[in-house]
């Protein structure tokens, strides 16, 4: 006998039964659909003793913090902004393959620090087991939750929750870090950091919802979704493009005739 899926309101039942008993949270707050629903469930639950957290550092894109001030403040749940320093970690401006550990290393010490008895949270999700995460290795070591891994939802049926709890970052397309965009080793620099997001802010202002620039060196990499790469070969656009990343500072310019795919980065990564 087949049994139905679980429905939005039955994940939220279950999440909201994971959080339940908690002393209170800390969520590693990014503005995303993932941690916007662990914060909003946080504060459905907790009420004041849930706080969302957005760290600032270099490698955060323009407009990132605005956007999640302002989610945040839909929610109604409590939000502080702390400076992150991971560029001050040899391993991270290193770019091996294991970046990401510093990285989170780096946000979870201040986390927990800032916690006291509360437990931090963070929007890691089941989809996430199937990628090369070196950064649940080191929430790992700081004791860190994943409620959304606990309660074994993936981006779709977040995305659903997200539309059942009203939250303004259902549909927001994944934004990661702007090191993302940087090919593991080549080292990580605010400099170039600071490059990358101007190509891109550059190319949202052109009306690109969803891209990367990758960083070769002199050559910016464009990558554009697939809805929105045609738009490359109306008249004018493509030279445009090639204009407005050159203006970040790159001498060269390739635009991939691939549709840009989220975590291309990790294809050739195979986790030790």
């Amino acid at each position: 006998m087949a049994f139905p899926a679980p429905s939005p309101a039955d994940d939220l039942a279950a999440l909201e039964g994971l959080l339940a008993g908690l002393p209170g949270a800390v969520v590693a707050f990014s503005g995303g659909v993932d941690s916007s629903v662990v914060a909003a469930v946080a504060a459905r639950v907790l009420g004041e003793r849930a706080l969302a957290v957005t760290a600032v550092s270099p490698a955060l894109a323009t407009g990132e913090i605005e956007a999640a001030s302002a989610v945040a403040a839909a929610i109604g749940v409590a939000h502080r902004v702390v400076s992150s320093t991971e560029l001050d970690r040899e391993g991270y401006r290193r770019n091996g393959r294991d970046r990401c550990y510093h990285c989170k290393t780096d946000l979870y010490d201040r986390l927990t620090t800032l916690a006291g008895d509360r437990v931090v949270l963070s929007g890691a999700n089941a989809d996430d087991l199937g990628d090369w995460r070196p950064g649940l290795t080191a929430a790992a070591e700081h004791g860190v939750r994943h409620p959304l891994i606990e309660a074994g939802l993936g981006k779709a049926q977040i995305r659903a929750l997200a539309e059942l709890l009203g939250l303004p970052s259902a549909a927001k397309p994944a934004s990661p870090c702007l090191a993302s965009r940087i090919p593991y080793g080549t080292p990580v620099s605010a400099p170039v950091l600071a490059q990358i997001d101007r190509a891109e802010a550059a190319l949202h202002a052109r009306g690109y919802a969803v891209l990367r620039v990758r960083h070769h060196g002199d050559l910016g990499r464009v990558q554009i979704a697939g809805d929105e790469l045609g738009r490359v070969d109306q008249p004018g656009e493509r030279a445009a493009v090639e204009a407005a990343v050159r203006a970040a500072g790159y001498r060269e310019v390739e635009i991939d005739p691939h549709p840009f795919r989220s975590g291309s980065l990790n294809l050739e990564i195979t986790p030790a």
